[in-house]
């Protein structure tokens, strides 16, 4: 029968080695005593997106605690790097009080979950673990607001798109950044992509919506998502 600590390691009977990536010292302090407090191991801490990518991508561990707020790089954009890298990495968001908003852009970033920082620190580890075996790290009642939001789609984006569309994935991300106002710049920073592929992408976007401008593609893709009437 297994105790309670063997619940905290992996298959080849290791600790379950955490990076946490916060801005927050306490906030860092507080969950580490958390994770070791159910025997799990922090190998290290970032204190913001940039050193979390470094980190993550040289101790390879088996999950990334990560606060979605943080200076240089913000925790998705480092989570994207991450994911380009190692895109089997599992990656949890923190963030400040249940934005869905933020929950989608999360799981769209590829985390598999985000956690309130208003949580008992206690829950954290349980639901980290959870991750490791398949699961969502997200709460019930969070859960149940994304279904929501998910059913009521047609009629309102959030980064979502629709079924049938003739724009690849890579060129609703850029779209969704276009939307957002963002430069060729900033959207190549965000992608972790060079600046002459994202004008290359937008190109693509302006011909397969036969329109003529950015400001004219973010117009259809509402329209496409239904914001904007036909």
């Amino acid at each position: 029968m297994q105790g309670p600590q063997d619940d905290r390691q992996d298959a080849a009977g290791e600790p379950i080695r955490v990076v946490v990536a916060d801005d927050d010292p306490l906030a860092r302090r507080m969950v580490k005593q958390a994770l070791q407090r159910a025997g799990m191991q922090v190998i290290a801490e970032a204190h913001d997106g940039r050193e979390a990518v470094d980190l993550v991508l040289h101790y390879r561990p088996h999950i990334v605690l990560m606060d979605v707020v943080m200076p240089q790089v913000d925790g998705l954009s480092a989570a994207r790097r991450i994911l380009k890298e190692d895109p089997d990495q599992v990656i949890v968001m923190l963030t400040s009080g249940d934005d869905e908003d933020v929950g989608l852009i999360a799981l769209q970033a590829g985390a598999v979950g985000f956690l309130s920082k208003e949580l008992d620190v206690d829950v954290i580890p349980r639901a980290l673990l959870r991750t490791l075996e398949g699961e969502a790290a997200i709460s019930r009642r969070m859960s149940r607001r994304l279904i929501e939001r998910l059913r009521a789609a047609p009629q309102g984006s959030a980064g979502l798109r629709p079924v049938k569309s003739p724009l690849t994935a890579r060129e609703w991300e850029v779209i969704d950044l276009l939307a957002e106002g963002r430069t060729t710049d900033q959207i190549a920073e965000n992608l972790v992509l060079a600046g002459e592929t994202v004008r290359s992408h937008v190109k693509n976007i302006l011909r397969k919506l036969g329109v003529s401008s950015r400001s004219e593609a973010v117009a259809e893709a509402q329209r496409m998502r239904g914001e904007l009437p036909g």
